[in-house]
């Protein structure tokens, strides 16, 4: 299993396939890499890079408290260890955050922006109760329950949610509860006109919670570009694979 050591006892579980533009998944809080594995396709276009976050998946559990600037730098420690100056980062859902913290920590290793699911901050009470829900879970070690939501919700087989169950099992307890956390309070609305780079919305038609999030990034992003996918609630990379696929080609191999 290919490792980066980011840190003396920190080490991050990573796949890197395919040449071409450099594109890196970022996940959201336990479900780990396993939720782009219908995007390695991509490597026959791109250099596709997916990796686990500290305390999920296969990467050793964090040795601080998780915060979204530390996630950050552990990106820009794996991009050191596997020699990439420049990224398109994709975030999907609260890893949407953790692209946004990086693209405005270091400008200059990156090339564009993807928000699949994206938002600049939690401020409507829909997307606000996910996240209490999200810390509960973790503070009472629902890990188990949690597993099963996250597999039902993103798998399209049997095979698939199961696989993606079994996943998300492998999150530290402690580092989810942190992950929550720290996704529950992160903003950095007021710093994105501070974004040099562009900036892609992905949104599904029918995931309805996050739409107002388009005013926000517009107001301050006005040149961003915004695609809808039909039918799609949130669950995009998974089970709207082939359109996620397709607009990621159409838009960075021209």
């Amino acid at each position: 299993m290919p490792y980066a050591t980011i840190e003396q006892d920190i080490r991050l579980y990573y796949t890197d396939e395919g040449n071409g533009k450099p594109l890196l998944f970022i996940h959201p809080p336990g479900m780990g890499s396993i939720v782009f594995q219908n995007q390695r396709v991509l490597a026959s276009h791109f250099r596709v890079i997916t990796y686990d976050m500290r305390g999920n998946g296969k990467s050793s559990p964090s040795n601080k408290t998780i915060t979204i600037p530390l996630l950050a730098e552990d990106i820009d420690r794996l991009l050191d260890f596997l020699k990439i100056d420049r990224v398109i980062v994709c975030g999907y859902s609260n890893g949407g955050s953790i692209a946004q913290e990086f693209a405005l920590r270091y400008p200059e290793h990156v090339e564009a922006i993807v928000l699949i699911g994206g938002f600049s901050e939690v401020c409507t009470p829909l997307l606000y109760l996910e996240f209490l829900l999200g810390i509960y879970t973790a503070k009472n070690g629902a890990i188990s329950l949690l597993a099963k939501v996250l597999g039902a919700a993103h798998g399209k087989t049997r095979a698939e949610k199961k696989a993606i169950e079994q996943y998300v099992r492998l999150v530290n307890q402690n580092d989810l509860f942190h992950m929550y956390q720290a996704g529950l309070h992160y903003c950095c609305t007021e710093r994105l006109a501070n974004l040099n780079a562009p900036v892609l919305l992905i949104y599904g038609a029918r995931d309805h919670y996050v739409h107002s999030y388009e005013s926000i990034f517009k107001e301050r992003l006005p040149h961003m570009r915004v695609v809808y996918i039909d039918k799609a609630r949130h669950q995009i990379p998974t089970r709207h694979d082939d359109e996620l696929n397709a607009i990621l080609k159409a838009y960075f191999l021209s």
